[in-house]
This record gives C-alpha cells, structure tokens and sequence, in this order.
C-alpha cells in the first residue's frame, strides 16, 4: 500500500482536502465542496453534504433543515445541541459529516484508506479569546474522531497557505500572509525559504501570528441589515395595547443576518412571538415576508443572491441584488462605493488589527518582501485596495484561494515527526 497524508481545511463557506503521496513526495489531488449540509424534510437520518446538499434543498422547495458556515459554532459555548427529526446533533457532529464526506471522497481516488492528515485551524476561532479558542479545538478534534480520522496534527490555516506559497519561490523571503476566508482573518509573518521546504522543524521560522473574527460572513452579514432586512419588517410598529404603539424589537433582524443564529431559529417561543407581532402590526406585508422567510427555510437562496452581488462587485462597478421567491421581491442595484460603505465597519476592524498585529511583533512593513493574500474574501475590491496603500512598495501574490490552504496543510508532515 501507498503511503499518503490528507492536509484538510475546513471552511466556514468552503473546504478541501489535499492529498499528499508521500513517497512520490507531491500532491496528487485536492477536492474542494462547500460546507454545506441539508437534511431532507421527512427521511430520518437523511442527508447530504457539499453540491448535493444545495440540489437537494432546492428539490425539496426549501422545505427541509438547510445548514450553513458550521465552523462559526464551534467556539459557542451558547450552542450545545439541535435537534432534526428528533435525533441530537452538537457541534462535532454536523462538523464530522462534513468530513466524512471529504475523506470518502479521498478514499476512493486513492483506493485505499488514509486516516492521517493535518487539519487547519484558524489562529483565533474567536478572537482572543483562550477558553472559546480550546472549546472550539475540541470539538474540531472530536470531529475528526468521529470521520474516522487516527492520526491527526493541527496547523494554523495561514501557514498552510504559506507552506503552498513558498513552492513558487526561488530565494528567501520574509513574507505576511493573509488568509481571509467567511469566518476570520488570519496573519501570519514568517521566513519562507525553498532551501528549507524539508526541513522537519519550521518552528524559527515561524515570526508572528495572530488573528480576528471578521471575514466573509460579517460583510454578508452588513449587507444583509443594509439591503436585505428593510424587505423584511425592519422597523415595523405594532400595537398590542390599544394606543401603545412600539416597534418589533431588532433582534429579530440581527438573528436574520447571521447564519448560525439562522440555522438554529426555530424555537416554539420565539415563533409564538412573531406571529403575535405580524397579528397585531396589521398584517403588515414586509413582516409577512420574514415568517415566510423562516417557515420556508429561504435563509441560503436569500444569503447566494447577496453573494452573487458581492463576487459581481469584484469586477464590476455595479450589481443587482435581485430574489424573487414565494411573494418576497428584492430588487436593488448595488454600486462599489455602496458596497464598500456597507462593509467599511469590518474593513476598519481588519485595517486596525493589522496596525496593532505590525505594532505588537514589532514588524518593520520596510522588511516584508511580499505579501500572499488568499481566501475568498481577499478578492474583495476594499481589501485589496486596503493591503497595496498600506504596502505599497510590497509586491502583492495570491494563490488558488480555495485549495491553497489544503495543499499547504499537506506540506506540513513535518508535524508528525514529534
């Protein structure tokens, strides 16, 4: 049998998996799905995961348990279980399911199984933060457990992308990598050195790194409250006692914006609430929207029209946010400019960490010889912009944004060497 190693980053939108012959000393394949998962209306412990799990929801009419952005729960404290079809799943378990479905897939194209692999994880699940950072560590551990996994180091995402960088070099540099992806923002300044690609310990090589819980998922996030919320009731008035009249508190609208507040929005106490407010609002017709918002699962159709929008908004200088499902119609034409408005809190936290993240290692931006940006989220126009102005003598590099992190996970067998 062939000797292999998995590298495996788990994504908040996407995720991959490398593999890595061992012997040959080269990756050989790498499969990418999205972190999706979709649990079929009525078929007990029925479901389907990545590509599949988007066909089946849609053939479904959106009527069955539609997950999305896992990763974001795993350092909730607050989220210990949900319940679909009666059977109890926790954080480890719809994060295995995912897994499983990567590892099956590298099973069958090397035709043999392989339970080593390195598994990425970000600097920081959320922010500074030491117990959420362990609880959510665990739980990815007993994920990997659970999919079979037996043999497992960690590493942190943003050297794995340096690791897959540091192949197209010839000299050494001293390089800060960027790795923005739908849950965070990871920095990492380190030595890469052809010469040392080898080597078994890449510990003094590792300079800094550190990270912060904003990415994708929080711009998707803004533009939802912005453009997406006032289609559904935001700032409707009811009048419960006759002559009081107040408005529907705005909760309802931050859970709305938040993936996984929205996976899990369906308690009978909360739903009780809404109906009592879209009763005494007068019907109002925009509120009726989130209560077929909710009952109808829409949540991931109305999260991939703000997507198509913002990857639109790369290249082009407007987009439409348009959906058009059971009565609910959006149709707003989005500029750069607006857009970047709308995301500019986020953009402001990210700017600001890298000032304090150069501040606190005490990085020269005189010594960085590059810059390696990757993760979806890099693509967007403001971070691009914001990276050149604030480095402008630095030549700028990106990788494949989806699979760059894998590959460079399966370079870092030198883990296991412990």
């Amino acid at each position: 049998m062939k000797n292999y190693l998995y590298g495996i980053d788990f994504g908040t939108t996407n995720s991959a998996l490398a593999i890595y012959d061992k012997d040959a000393n080269e990756i050989i394949h790498t499969i990418i799905i999205p972190s999706l998962i979709y649990f079929h209306q009525y078929a007990v412990d029925g479901y389907v995961v990545g590509e599949a799990a988007i066909e089946a929801y849609l053939a479904d009419n959106m009527k069955g348990r539609f997950i999305k952005s896992v990763k974001q729960i795993l350092s909730r404290s607050s989220f210990t279980e949900t319940r679909i079809h009666n059977k109890r799943y926790n954080a480890s378990d719809l994060v295995a399911t995912i897994l499983k479905e990567l590892i099956a897939r590298a099973d069958q194209h090397i035709g043999q199984e392989c339970r080593k692999a390195v598994l990425g994880r970000p600097v920081f699940f959320d922010d500074d933060d030491v117990q959420k950072d362990t609880l959510a560590q665990t739980r990815l551990q007993k994920a990997a457990t659970l999919a079979g996994l037996t043999d497992v180091r960690f590493q942190f995402e943003p050297i794995g992308a340096a690791f897959a960088y540091e192949k197209s070099l010839k000299t050494k540099e001293h390089v800060l990598v960027a790795d923005l992806g739908g849950g965070t923002t990871d920095l990492t300044y380190l030595i890469l050195d052809p010469a040392n690609a080898t080597n078994k310990d890449r510990k003094n090589d590792m300079l800094a790194n550190g990270g912060i819980y904003v990415g994708g998922d929080s711009f998707d996030s803004a533009f939802m409250w912005e453009k997406g919320t006032p289609y559904f009731g935001k700032g409707t008035t009811y009048e419960a006692t006759p002559g009081k009249v107040l408005t529907v508190p705005i909760s309802l609208y931050a859970n709305i914006c938040s993936w996984e507040q929205m996976n899990f929005f369906n308690g009978l106490r909360i739903r009780r609430d809404i109906d009592e407010y879209y009763y005494y609002s007068g019907n109002n017709a925009k509120f009726k929207n989130l209560i077929t918002l909710i009952d109808n699962n829409l949540g991931y159709s109305v999260f991939q029209s703000i997507e198509a929008a913002k990857i639109k908004l790369t290249t082009d200088y407007e987009a439409k946010f348009s959906y058009h499902q059971m009565e609910i119609d959006i149709e707003e034409t989005i500029t750069s400019p607006g857009y970047e408005q709308i995301i500019s809190k986020d953009v402001t936290r990210i700017a600001d960490y890298l000032e304090n993240f150069l501040k606190q290692n005490n990085i020269d931006p005189l010594k960085i010889d590059s810059l390696f940006l990757t993760g979806g989220t890099s693509m967007v126009g403001s971070i691009q912009s914001l990276f050149k102005q604030r480095f402008p003598h630095v030549t700028l590099n990106s990788g494949d944004n989806f699979k760059s992190v894998a590959k460079g996970l399966a370079y870092s067998g030198y883990l296991f060497n412990d």
